[in-house]
């Protein structure tokens, strides 16, 4: 399988973040990329830099203010305190709060969801780089059917306006828009990260030319703690385009794969076309949340599911943190796909 990535994607680097109130070492470091990367390439898979496709196709999914934003809130940090090391919001848009603030600390706080995404000095050139990575992914899927992006940062939980989770630009959206432009089809989005994503199901909740399914763990005691519930079908003329699949804490293999071939024939009953897979490793067993139970051969078989298709795929990295086994799973993924489509 054709892989691709950024040497880019280094140079966002959170030393922490706030879990539950407490300040700990920030799980999305820069080591995830250089551990994915080595993984793919043990593995043998055809390793290859992305292209630049530029701010048009991220347009599709996230809104100009908020690209500029991104773009600009480290130059304009010394508003805010002089000599800071990152950026955070310290105050929050609530729902019945509207107006957009013209100082960037509200901007901030209107633009980024919680304490765990915090702006670097290099974070926009990372994250455009990610976009980049699954850009190249969705592309090679079009025309050759099946495609991995190493994204770093992950992108799942970022909304249209909004950066949260660890998240910035949507990759599996940009991803999933592209594909659909590019091959005039109605696109499918399957996301097996421990997490539900909220970001994504955010995009297209009121659209029909992308179905949207999530596998996670119940998000009752479990970020994203709002979105994720079974209830949440759509609306307008994406009702009906969008199905949450909760999963009880703790569970492994068995109720995991069940639900990949639910959201396989969801997907299809609604004429997808096209997929692509919000890579999330974390369901790992011995991923550092903890919330899954999934083992090595539990990934291997659901690559062979999710490339049991006739679609064109793009599997796209969201989370997946660092353990003994993060890059055996990544591994067991990527040849359970391959060997259901005889590669």
């Amino acid at each position: 399988m054709k892989a691709f990535h950024s040497p880019d994607s280094l140079l966002h680097a959170p030393a922490t973040y706030f879990r539950r109130g407490k300040a700990i070492a920030h799980l999305e470091q820069p080591a995830r990329y250089d551990l994915l990367l080595a993984a793919a390439r043990h593995a043998g898979h055809d390793i290859d830099l992305a292209s630049a496709f530029g701010v048009e196709p991220i347009l599709r999914v996230h809104s100009g203010r908020y690209l500029n934003f991104l773009k600009a809130a480290w130059d304009r940090r010394a508003e805010i305190e002089p000599g800071l090391e990152h950026i955070l919001p310290s105050h929050f848009k609530r729902p019945e709060m509207q107006h957009y603030p013209t100082h960037i600390i509200g901007q901030v706080g209107f633009h980024m969801a919680d304490l765990s995404t915090p702006i670097h000095a290099q974070t926009y050139q990372a994250v455009m780089a990610s976009a980049d990575v699954a850009l190249s992914a969705a592309r090679h899927a079009a025309s050759h059917g099946h495609a991995y992006g190493l994204c770093r940062p992950p992108g799942h939980h970022a909304s249209v306006e909004s950066a949260g989770g660890f998240c910035f630009v949507n990759n599996t959206a940009v991803a999933a828009a592209y594909l659909g432009d590019t091959l005039k089809c109605r696109v499918g989005v399957i996301d097996i990260d421990v997490h539900h994503g909220n970001g994504t199901q955010h995009v297209f909740y009121d659209r029909d030319d992308v179905v949207t399914v999530s596998i996670h763990a119940d998000p009752s005691n479990f970020m994203p703690y709002y979105a994720g519930y079974g209830d949440e079908t759509g609306q307008h003329r994406g009702l009906g385009y969008n199905l949450n699949l909760p999963l009880p804490h703790g569970s492994g293999d068995e109720v995991y794969l069940a639900a990949i071939e639910h959201a396989l024939e969801f997907c299809q009953r609604l004429g997808v076309e096209a997929l692509v897979v919000a890579l999330g490793l974390d369901a790992s067993e011995e991923d550092p949340n903890g919330a899954l139970a999934v083992t090595t051969q539990g990934f291997r078989e659901a690559g062979k599911r999710l490339g049991g298709t006739c679609w064109p795929t793009a599997l796209v990295q969201e989370g997946g943190y660092l353990s003994e086994i993060l890059g055996e799973n990544l591994r067991a993924v990527l040849d359970g796909f391959d060997s259901a489509r005889g590669l």
